[in-house]
């Protein structure tokens, strides 16, 4: 019963926050995260904590899937090189800068574990890069592909902060084998998402035009190329993506335009209690994350590494873009 209020008061929150938003010029995401965190600081209030299987599960697949319907293919298409090179390339350097800076600016801070930290903040997120650019007059060229690399990138970051946590585990590394890995989990989850997207294409068009049913498929089709990856041990966010390209590929041959205005208004309301949702649990977590670690280092001294940190990301990013 309390988790169930907790999510209503949620809703509650992010239903006021995006009035606001239309009156003010900052990106939601960033006020839902800083709402989560002045929320977390109120004293006496549950702490909630998140598993991550729960979140890539519920969270990850429909807002994945949502951005891919809404990705032009042919725009897609004609910037694949800088996406490949940005969604691949730029992910790998920046976790690798990033280590290099956590390992020698960071007291305590072994390899593996600068490695981890790397993997888990180089992919830029879908939702974030397309509402941090929204009203700023950014030429069309580039939305399209910030959209595309976030789109894709998860799956670089994944697999690095796999090896990653493994070599913390362990203690050993292969680049040589986690290279390899990455090649059959990537080309892999793309020749799922791949068929998946198609068998979910012949679905929609031998079932009759219903735009209930449709609409519900579109639902069933992101949670189904993921597990169907994961399972497989493949990359269940490329699996993901592809499946959507496919469909919004050929939305125009299975979808009447009734099913269409449906399933646009669904998800879009799906949509936003989700990503409201997920930025402002984000924003919860961190009070938990001061106290568990407030023994170790004082909140100033944290300020500071989060801020060489974050400064290391954004020049790793301009030097791999120049």
């Amino acid at each position: 019963m309390q988790n169930i209020a907790i999510v209503i008061i949620l809703l509650a929150v992010i239903t006021a926050l995006a009035e606001v938003t239309d009156k003010i010029k900052i990106p939601y995401p960033i006020l839902l995260v800083v709402a989560g965190i002045g929320i977390g600081l109120i004293p006496g209030l549950p702490e909630i904590s998140l598993h991550p299987e729960i979140v890539f599960l519920l969270f990850l697949p429909p807002v994945l899937y949502a951005a891919a319907w809404s990705t032009s293919w042919a725009d897609f298409k004609r910037a694949r090189r800088p996406i490949t090179l940005l969604a691949i390339g730029c992910v790998i350097f920046t976790t690798c800068l990033t280590a290099v800076v956590a390992h020698y600016l960071i007291p305590g801070f072994s390899w593996p574990e600068a490695f981890v930290l790397g993997a888990i903040i180089s992919p830029p997120d879908a939702v974030a890069a397309t509402a941090a650019t929204k009203g700023l007059g950014v030429p069309k060229r580039i939305i399209t592909v910030l959209e595309g690399e976030s789109l894709v990138n998860d799956a670089t970051g994944l697999i690095a902060y796999r090896y990653a946590v493994a070599a913390v585990v362990t203690g050993a590394f292969n680049v040589w084998e986690a290279g390899i890995q990455f090649l059959i989990v990537a080309i892999g989850g793309v020749g799922l998402g791949f068929l998946i997207g198609w068998i979910f294409y012949w679905i929609h068009k031998i079932t009759p035009d219903n735009p209930t049913t449709d609409t519900t498929l579109t639902f069933l089709a992101p949670f189904i190329a993921y597990l169907s990856a994961e399972s497989l041990h493949l990359s269940g966010v490329l699996s993901v993506v592809v499946a959507g390209l496919i469909m919004t590929w050929n939305s125009s041959e299975v979808f009447s335009q009734q099913t269409r205005l449906q399933a646009t208004g669904t998800w879009n309301t799906v949509l936003f209690m989700l990503n409201g949702i997920i930025f402002i649990l984000i924003g919860l977590q961190l009070p938990g994350i001061l106290h568990s670690i407030k023994e170790d280092a004082s909140f100033l001294t944290l300020l500071k590494y989060g801020g060489i940190i974050s400064l290391a990301v954004i020049i790793g990013r301009i030097i791999w873009v120049y």
